[in-house]
């Protein structure tokens, strides 16, 4: 694993330099703080993240080892697996300013994050910059003075085995990306992606869709009544309310006691049916209730530990409304900025000093009362002891409040920290205690039924933590355990009036989607992944177009079925959920010096008794049916056909028989029901039959698309064979058009001619902007579409000869639809900006569209900065095709019934999305 050549010259080397000692840290932002606590003894630098990694494409290898066969996976896996790592073509430029900084430094501090990630880091950086000063390692959990300056004094060396763990994570998600998704690309669609960790998020949403696709609804009846007690509360109320629970001794059925199939799962309980509920009603009319019994009892409530990683993303999606990345972007700039502790860590644990701050904080806010004797300490089992940093808790020896804060952070900052602030406070405060309440009391209908109801209570007599902290839920609207619900006073045997009697009807209701929030505290109970990359998992299989959202509902697409239903039936243990979860303790194994990095490499890849990765791969890709895998069975109509899904290379489409119909990319797989279904099918086209292209011998059809109508070819299922595709003009009518028109029209783009000047072509092309001609990468607007069949070469040339401000060319760049503050990376101002492929966010130097739920009127500077750091992390990319992501929603479109590789001209008609 990593060689220790930097090391060694480090040793070597004596310092010779009087310079000053060079700190450097991940982000420019964590630079800029520690470099104001420092001051000008040392020079602060920041790597900008990971300054070289296993090859991205073929383009990242070098020359001298293209030849390589591994050169491919990046990774040698028949030399120790042996990693190709290279400096990306973005980095070298600040490597080269590191390694300059370095020349004039008589000490080098490796000041990157205190994990496994940022151990690697700083390996990476000591490799590259082959120093040859002294070299320490400089850790801390939070950035405040005395903590840098702590760090600086306490200095350690790199620790070997965290960044072979770290290697060794990177090296498997290499080889299981890189083995596994060309597998999909064969067998489901082009520029998929497997993961060790993604592939199973991806398969908990689509297990659930799948409960929720089987699930059949039934319908039950219940009673409930509001009722006057003798005696009134404190606040002189003798109301309260109280639902049916017994007939005649048998329990009244609830949701609970129906499975997914809408039958009964129990058989000793009264099921009560419309006509049942209305009759017993009827008979309670008149009847005399009385208190049958009253169970009182004390209770108590202890607080909520302080946060880690994965419990702040569940409480900031419930409370905040905060996706998972949303939350660590926000809490890294509150990191970086000094006003929390490090936002990545899997422990609850907080220091003697937080302890104390904390303390006096809520003493001081609420008195000595609500402050226990004792410190609370939480224990959590850490797997990695190297990791176990404190919770994530306000930073400093004392807590500032979020009044002392507030004019210094922006809205998400104040939030989050507001919500970090509460949390930390109230893990350290008294128990809350009162009085919980069950009463029974029941009659006897006029027909002589016996009928229970149940009410229960509780009282909060004193808040203790509830004063400052209440924990959400993911359902909104659920009632909070924390909420007060007081009944009257009540003894046995009182007599109770009835104020009024309703019976009503209830549905079950499938088991709920998942949010963001309960797929990470899904996942960390099942303890697949990490909860630090729980943030970036659910951004890629969004991105990948395995999952979209609506509103804050994670639901899985039919590619997502796909793509599960592949690797369940033919790589079934690369999901299994407990294989998944194995790994981690292999790898916190190899970070506590217990386990051998390249022979866990050998056993995953080349297998030990069982196949391993490689085999797997190779033995299970002939046996592949693509047309099964792609094949989602939705149902079977009155006839005994079956219909499936079947998942096309232009979208999802429907078939029964002969019969196929597109679904619309806005609707969610649980909602394709029989009648849905029929609808779809049965629905027109909308697609015009125009003939067939003289030339191509294809059908030629007018259709109505997302970006306006269009003609296009269809290709029929076998012919392996791209659709010519083409926008009508303005004046064009989809209902009038011909095949004479339609053939004319797929020859654009059409070559107007060749500059002899340069030797380069130049292009008319119809855009969504207009028409225009191209020469490279030089767009000029055209006057009309016309002209893209007329304009000749020395049209074109003198339109060219023109200065770009001048005839022909587009227009000058627009002014910024908003101007929004500061990027907390670059510093510069950010503003959005309407792009040819829709508006985006810039601060000049990193361009990020704006996604699904964003828009112009309501983006803030922080969504901006996320969106920005987001693409920045991802680094650069070739031009490609974006893979689809959460489907906008819009209007029913008509379904096609031709086959469904005419879908692709809608696929063509939507412009890629800016990267």
């Amino acid at each position: 694993m990593p060689s220790s050549t930097a090391e060694a010259g480090a040793a070597k080397g004596a310092a010779t330099s009087t310079g000053r000692p060079l700190v450097v840290v991940e982000s420019p932002a964590k630079a800029k703080t520690i470099a104001g606590f420092l001051g000008s003894d040392y020079v602060v630098e920041s790597s900008i993240g990971h300054i070289r990694d296993l090859p991205r494409n073929a383009a990242d290898v070098p020359a001298a080892m293209k030849g390589e066969p591994w050169a491919r996976l990046g990774v040698d896996v028949d030399n120790g697996f042996k990693p190709l790592y290279v400096v990306s073509a973005d980095k070298r430029q600040q490597v080269a300013k590191l390694k300059a900084l370095l020349k004039n430094a008589d000490e080098l501090y490796l000041a990157t994050d205190e994990d496994r990630e940022g151990e690697s880091i700083a390996w990476h950086l000591l490799e590259v910059l082959n120093p040859r000063v002294p070299v320490k390692r400089m850790v801390f959990h939070e950035i405040t003075k005395s903590a840098i300056q702590h760090a600086v004094d306490n200095s350690r060396e790199l620790d070997r085995r965290l960044v072979d763990a770290q290697e060794t994570r990177r090296i498997l998600d290499r080889l299981y990306g890189y083995e596994v998704s060309p597998v999909l690309w064969k067998k489901v669609k082009p520029r998929l992606s497997a993961g060790r960790v993604q592939s199973v998020a991806t398969r908990v949403l689509v297990e659930r869709e799948r409960a929720r696709m089987r699930f059949n609804t039934a319908g039950y009846w219940d009673i409930e009544g509001t009722f006057d007690g003798p005696r009134p509360d404190v606040n002189g109320v003798t109301s309260f309310e109280a639902t049916l629970i017994s007939v005649d001794g048998r329990r009244v059925a609830t949701g609970k006691d129906y499975g997914e199939d809408g039958n009964l799962k129990t058989a000793n309980v009264a099921a009560l049916d419309e006509a049942a509920a209305r009759s017993l009603r009827a008979g309670l009319e008149g009847a005399s209730f009385a208190v049958r019994s009253v169970d009182e009892k004390p209770f108590k409530r202890s607080p909520y530990p302080p946060f880690m990683t994965s419990t702040l993303q569940q409480e900031a999606g419930r409370k905040l409304r905060f996706s998972s990345q949303r939350t660590m972007s926000v809490a890294q700039r509150l990191y970086e900025n000094g006003y929390i502790t490090y936002m990545r860590t899997d422990s609850t644990t907080l220091s003697e000093t937080a302890l104390n701050a904390a303390r006096a904080q809520a003493r001081s806010l609420y008195g000595d009362d609500y402050v226990p004797e004792k410190p609370r300490q939480y224990v959590k089992k850490v797997k990695n002891a190297q990791e176990a940093h404190e919770a994530i808790r306000p930073a400093g020896d004392s807590f500032r409040t979020p009044d002392q804060v507030a004019r210094e952070l922006q809205s998400d900052e104040l939030r989050l920290y507001e919500l970090i602030w509460k949390r930390t406070v109230a893990s350290q405060m008294t128990d809350a205690s009162g009085q919980s309440m069950q009463v029974r009391l029941g009659a006897r209908s006029g027909s002589g039924e016996d009928a229970e109801f149940a009410a229960s209570g509780k009282v909060i007599t004193f808040p203790g933590f509830l004063r400052a902290y209440v924990e959400g839920a993911d359902d909104p609207d659920a009632e909070l355990e924390d909420r007060e619900t007081r009944l009257p006073p009540l003894a046995e045997g009182d007599r109770i009036g009835v104020a009024g009697l309703e019976a009503k009807a209830h549905t079950t209701q499938p088991p709920s989607r998942y949010t963001e929030a309960s797929l990470v505290k899904a996942l960390e109970e099942m303890g697949v992944g990490r909860p630090s990359t729980y943030a970036s998992i659910i951004g890629t299989v969004q991105d990948r177009g395995y999952v979209w959202k609506r509103g804050t509902a994670l639901i899985p697409s039919f590619i997502a079925f796909a793509v599960i239903g592949l690797l369940e039936q033919h790589f079934d243990k690369l999901v299994d959920y407990n294989f998944t979860a194995s790994l981690e303790d292999d790898l916190d194994e190899i970070a506590n010096g217990s386990g051998d990095s390249i022979a866990y490499l050998q056993r995953f890849y080349f297998g030990d008794g069982v196949p391993g990765l490689k085999a797997m791969v190779s033995e299970n890709l002939g046996d592949i049916d693509a047309r099964e895998v792609n094949s989602i069975t939705v149902g079977r109509d009155a006839d005994g056909n079956d219909i499936v899904v079947r998942v096309g290379q232009y979208g999802p489409y429907l078939q029964r028989g002969d019969e196929r119909a597109s679904v619309p990319e806005d609707l969610a797989p649980d909602e394709l029901t029989l009648e849905k279904i029929e609808e779809l099918l049965s629905a027109p086209s909308g697609d015009r039959p125009l003939g067939k292209h003289p030339e191509l011998g294809f059908d030629v059809v007018a259709k109505a698309g997302r970006y306006g109508p269009y003609v296009t070819t269809v290709i029929p299922e076998g012919i392996k064979a791209e659709p010519r595709t083409a926008s009508l003009f303005k004046d064009m009518d989809l209902d009038t058009i011909d095949l004479e028109v339609a053939v004319k029209l797929l020859t654009l783009p059409r070559v107007v001619g060749v500059d002899p000047a340069d030797g380069e072509e130049i292009i008319a092309s119809n855009g969504r902007y207009g028409p225009y001609i191209k020469k490279g990468s030089d767009f000029r607007s055209i006057d009309t579409e016309d002209q893209l069949f007329t304009i000749t070469l020395p049209e074109s040339l003198a339109i060219y000869a023109l200065p770009k401000q001048g005839r022909g060319q587009r227009a000058a760049a627009a002014p910024p639809l908003k101007e929004l503050g500061n990027d907390p990376v670059s510093d510069k101002p950010i503003v959005v900006k309407e792009g040819r492929f829709g508006p985006y966010v810039t601060d000049g130097e990193t361009n990020a569209s704006l996604r699904k739920d964003d828009s112009i009127e309501s983006i803030t500077t922080e969504r901006a900065a996320e969106l920005i750091a987001d693409r920045r992390a991802r680094g650069p990319s070739t031009p490609r095709k974006a893979a689809r992501r959460a489907p906008a929603k819009k209007t029913a479109a008509k379904k096609a019934t031709a086959k469904p590789a005419a879908k692709k001209a809608a696929a063509k008609a939507k412009a890629p999305k800016k990267a």
